[in-house]
């Protein structure tokens, strides 16, 4: 078959609208399972602190003599924690013929790149909150002030591999020491959990990368999952973990290390923010063309008692 002669097609043709779609597809991901999972709470000052109480140890031999004279135990003390406030941001901008255009898929371009950077930076905070190995930094008029992640704090329950060393103390100053990593098991699981029963703590939450969540897969502890024999699903994936001390919930997150695997009581865990600085968009000043802002949140982890939670670490990830 031949095209007829002088038949016109879309080839040649001059003024043919184009067919832009008006969706936007976007596969990052914008989960933040730690920052989502834990209270908010305001702050008063750059350095944030609270106090921590234990018990008196179990005296089994608290047996006093029938009229004898009250001698006074040692007072019980509470301990002062404290975190630094950090500071993440995230800037945009957009020229004025820009937004003086007809976009698709977005009605105002510089809205819609503030959503997108308020998104990211929610992120942000979730990884540095969870996956990053850092300690609390007061900073400077040059240094950036930093908190002190989970893994400053968690020191009390922890299974590690060989070489691996937890914070010289929970306090948050001080940072892991890597170990050799080893396969992440249900034995290494239930002795942290021990550990964290023993200690008084009560885990709801465990939290591991992709290739561990799929190792806690294959666990005989999991739920056992359940389907309709006729819905011809197969079901892989366990959400929850019924162990010795309670049941836990287990959620993948890209934004911790995958060399980590987290036991967490979320009661015991905050993030706190000074006054309007949870998650704010302010405009920058008009010097250029351009409209611009950014998105700004100033935060500080509060570890309200490190031994509710522990970790297994140094697993491995590939």
């Amino acid at each position: 078959m031949t095209i007829p002669t002088g038949a016109q097609t879309t080839y040649p043709t001059i003024g043919n609208r184009e067919d832009l779609s008006d969706e936007i597809w976007k596969i990052s991901p914008t989960e933040t399972p730690f920052f989502s999972a834990v209270e908010k709470i305001g702050t008063k000052a750059v350095k944030h602190e609270w106090q921590t109480v234990a018990l008196d140890a179990v005296n089994t031999g608290n047996a006093q003599l029938e009229g004898d004279t009250v001698a006074l135990d040692n007072a019980t003390l509470t301990t002062r924690l404290g975190n630094n406030h950090q500071i993440s941001r995230k800037a945009y901008g957009v020229s004025r013929t820009q937004q003086a255009v007809n976009p698709a898929g977005r009605g105002n371009e510089f809205d819609f790149q503030k959503l997108l950077k308020g998104q990211a930076l929610k992120i942000d905070i979730d990884s540095i909150l969870s996956g990053t190995n850092q300690a609390t930094n007061a900073g400077n008029t040059t240094t950036a002030r930093k908190t002190a992640s989970i893994l400053s704090w968690i020191k009390t329950n922890t299974d590690k591999g060989a070489s691996g060393v937890d914070p010289a103390a929970a306090d948050g100053t001080g940072t892991r020491t890597d170990g050799t990593q080893i396969a992440f098991t249900e034995v290494r699981l239930k002795n942290v959990l021990q550990k964290i029963w023993t200690a008084g703590g009560k885990p709801n939450l465990v939290m591991a990368g992709g290739f561990n969540k799929q190792a806690f897969s294959t666990f005989t502890g999991r739920s056992t999952p359940m389907e309709q024999a006729t819905s011809r699903r197969i079901v892989a994936a366990v959400d929850a973990y019924d162990s010795d001390f309670g049941k836990l919930k287990v959620v993948p997150s890209r934004n911790i290390r995958a060399r980590d695997v987290l036991v967490l009581e979320t009661a015991k865990w905050a993030v706190g923010h000074l006054p309007g600085s949870a998650m704010v968009s302010e405009p920058l000043a008009k010097v250029s063309d351009t409209d611009q802002g950014f998105m700004v949140s100033e935060y500080a982890l509060e570890a309200r008692n490190e031994a509710a939670s522990g970790g297994v670490f140094d697993c491995t990830s590939a």
